[in-house]
């Protein structure tokens, strides 16, 4: 029998159903093997009370017994702390929230619930997830479990722990810059940042205007996050912005990736740089889809470099959200954090036009990029997973990095609002999991699914995890 705290969430899934597994012995396992990782990882604020996990998967063993198994029944599910479940602490990693106990779930956790999940805590997270390195003054430091100097990135890095540390099948995510894949990328998993709307945010108290942040699937293999999304994909009444269901299920369509694409690789965006070992690592699994018999081609120059302005624009929505609570208790949340907050006191009407007329600049070049290609590769990190504590690199090879250079890769695409996932390519000389970015036309996650799909049956990965 497979060892279910390292097996793949489908295949989990299926050891479940045909009974070679039992809900009740994997939720054991698994509150064993968090309580075993915590002091190591620390990829948890907050846990349910293990006699009630127990008892919810009793009631899973027995809907199975009965032949009424969901297509997640009984599989344990871990919530990044900046997004409720019933029952539990939403810190937002922020000590002013350390006692925010929320009365229900949110609209992906109610769904992944009703698909027979089974929440057993909160996983931990930057600050208001303000930052790809995961720590905070409530639950200090999270590690990466292929190396425990090392960050799992941010802001998902609780839940990217837990995944690739064998701690947890199925956890939630979100990004907002690069928060799904570049955790995912420092840790080895797969990664997707949807289109915004494919997954519905809320409900919030506060109407959230930027367009850049959205909930996505962070998993072991390519096709766990399929399904995944098969479960929590489509509209909701409470989020206009949800986008309706595409038709399909995102699983079932993983082997309909069409031959002969065109596909454009970047290897800097024209604009930062990539540290030597990481590049060579993407340029080798770039070169993958030549193999696969598409037609791959280099991408000369790039979009403008927007870290400023995506930065600025998300420090002015967040200094509205905590307005209330500055200056009283500004000596209450982190000394970095609240720099960056009351940086959105900078904004002015004249920075917002600009930073939109930059924007309209990526766009431009995103649609000439698409109407030459199918897809785009690029690499996910410029370098490797910073220290568990930071800082992150401000060069490599002498050569600055621009603003919010960990985003370099990652940020264009939230501000343009193209689905990309980061899969596995390889290892860098310090061997640790180097990722490669795929993205896709507008609303075509699917299409992001089948060419990481593609490259996972080239390279797979499933199998490979850290032993700690």
């Amino acid at each position: 029998m497979d060892d279910p705290l390292h097996t793949p969430l489908t295949r989990l899934t299926e050891l479940l159903a045909a009974r070679e597994v039992s809900p009740v012995e994997l939720m054991r396992k698994t509150l064993e093997r968090i309580a075993g990782t915590q002091e190591k990882l620390n990829a948890f604020t907050n846990m349910r009370d293990g006699d009630a996990c127990l008892a919810d998967a009793r009631e899973a063993e027995a809907r199975i017994g009965r032949g009424e198994a969901r297509p997640l029944e009984g599989i344990p599910l871990g919530v990044k702390d900046l997004e409720d479940a019933a029952g539990l602490i939403t810190s937002e990693g922020s000590l002013p929230f350390k006692d925010n106990l929320v009365e229900r779930d949110s609209i992906q956790v109610e769904r992944l619930r009703a698909a027979g999940a089974i929440v057993v805590g909160k996983t931990n997270a930057p600050e208001f997830g303000y930052t790809a390195i995961t720590k905070n003054l409530l639950f200090g430091v999270t590690r990466n479990p292929w190396d425990l100097e090392r960050s799992p990135g941010g802001s998902s890095g609780g839940t990217s722990a837990a995944i690739a540390g064998g701690v947890l099948p199925l956890g939630t995510a979100s990004d907002g810059g690069g928060s799904v894949r570049l955790p995912a990328a420092m840790t080895g998993c797969f990664g997707l940042k949807t289109s915004y709307g494919r997954i519905p945010h809320g409900p919030d108290a506060l109407w959230v205007t930027i367009d850049t942040a959205v909930h996505g699937p962070l998993t072991r293999t390519v096709e766990d996050a399929a399904l995944h999304l098969d479960v929590v994909a489509g509209s909701h009444p409470l989020d206009p912005n949800s986008l309706p269901s595409q038709g399909i299920s995102y699983r079932e369509t993983l082997r309909d990736l069409p031959g002969g694409l065109r596909i454009g690789f970047s290897p800097d965006l024209g604009y930062t740089p990539v540290q030597s070992d990481v590049a060579a690592v993407v340029g080798d699994a770039a070169g993958v889809f030549s193999e696969l018999g598409h037609e791959v081609e280099s991408v000369e120059g790039g979009p403008p470099a927007l870290g400023r302005d995506w930065g600025l624009v998300n420090s002015f929505e967040a200094a509205g959200r905590l307005a209330e609570y500055l200056p009283e208790r500004e000596k209450d949340f982190g000394r970095a954090f609240i720099w960056g907050v009351k940086q959105g006191w900078r904004m002015t009407p004249e920075r917002w036009a600009e930073a939109q007329r930059r924007r309209s600049e990526l766009c431009a070049w995103c649609a000439e990029i698409f109407d030459r290609y199918d897809l785009l590769l690029t690499p996910t990190l410029p370098f490797d997973p910073p220290p568990a504590k930071g800082p992150f690199p401000e060069e490599i090879d002498g050569r600055p990095l621009p603003d919010a250079g960990v985003g370099a890769f990652t940020i264009p695409f939230n501000l343009s609002l193209h689905p990309a996932g980061t899969v596995r390519a390889g290892f860098s000389e310090a061997g640790l999991p180097v990722g490669l970015q795929i993205v896709a036309p507008r609303h075509r996650d699917d299409l992001v699914l089948q060419a990481a799909w593609a490259f996972e049956q080239a390279r797979p990965w499933r199998d490979d995890w850290p032993e700690f």
